[in-house]
């Protein structure tokens, strides 16, 4: 395997970026989405939980 210097390595990631289309806004989606599942299961669960009098 070929060494490549993290100079050049980070030069590329940064040209790579550059050239990608939706990535930060299929980000944010692929997080709101997330945090909507884990927030609903939270709401729905808690109904389930038993009062232990």
């Amino acid at each position: 395997m070929e060494h490549v210097p993290r100079t050049a390595w980070l030069a590329e990631a940064a040209r790579a970026a550059e050239q990608q289309g939706p990535g930060n806004l299929l980000r944010v989606v692929l997080v709101v989405m997330v945090l909507g599942c884990v927030l609903t299961a939270w709401f729905l669960l808690r109904g389930y939980k038993r009062k232990d009098d």
